[in-house]
């Protein structure tokens, strides 16, 4: 195979509390394979920002694409997703919504005896984590000191992103992947398994890893990400 001519391109969906910058483990194990890979910034004011966001990046890239979302950025990818352009889509311990749901109709039934986020009252439209409760709600498997630094360098989350809702699922008409996090206390386990069945996406599971599975684990997450590129090339 011509790597160069036939390999669709990846473009990484961040999701609510933390920029783009994230997926440098992810980005660094894919581009050191060949892969083209870029980087959505999302503003993360409104589902509808996010999305044309989404839709700029892929335009300016070449050829087909997977299309990679984690957390509030599966809610992004699955509304972005419709674009010609992406050929697969890959949720990271993300949220998968279909028509008229959002983030906030997705959590508003949280499963039995799962830890609630530490989600502060919103301020002037935006949500954040308890900085004291960031590292074991998001980040429990990264360094003390990298997990710190994620929860004083949060961008705050818009309620209009919350709320957006989800138009024309993506996942309706594309294959699809999900990565679980075997230890995530932000979207439980069983939520993401019941998302996954119900996308009817291949999955696989990393034991242990926190909601930050794609920090903590940049190489099982690149690899469930390379499967959907191989699979679509």
């Amino acid at each position: 195979m011509n790597d160069s001519t036939q390999r669709p391109n990846v473009v990484l969906v961040h999701g609510g509390f933390v920029d783009g910058s994230g997926w440098q483990g992810v980005y660094d194990a894919l581009a050191a394979d060949g892969y083209t890979v870029a980087v959505v910034q999302n503003p993360t004011l409104s589902l509808a920002g996010d999305v044309a966001a989404t839709h700029q990046v892929i335009d300016s890239l070449p050829g087909p694409v997977v299309l990679v979302g984690h957390s509030y950025g599966g809610a992004v990818i699955t509304e972005a997703g419709t674009h010609e352009k992406v050929a697969a889509l890959a949720y990271i311990t993300a949220f998968a919504p279909d028509k008229g749901e959002s983030v906030a109709t997705l959590i508003a039934n949280p499963v039995p005896g799962a830890p609630v986020p530490p989600v502060l009252p919103p301020v002037d439209g935006f949500l954040a984590l308890d900085r004291e409760k960031f590292a074991d709600s998001f980040a429990g498997d990264l360094p003390e000191a990298q997990a710190r630094f994620m929860a004083d360098s949060q961008v705050p989350w818009g309620l209009d992103a919350l709320n957006g809702a989800v138009t024309n699922p993506a996942w309706r008409s594309k294959p699809t992947w999900y990565l679980f996090a075997g230890a995530d206390k932000m979207i439980p386990p069983a939520a993401q398994h019941a998302m996954a069945e119900r996308i009817g996406a291949q999955t696989v599971e990393v034991p242990g890893a926190s909601h930050s599975v794609y920090v903590s684990q940049p190489a099982a997450t690149a690899d469930l990400i390379k499967q959907a590129a191989q699979a679509v090339a």
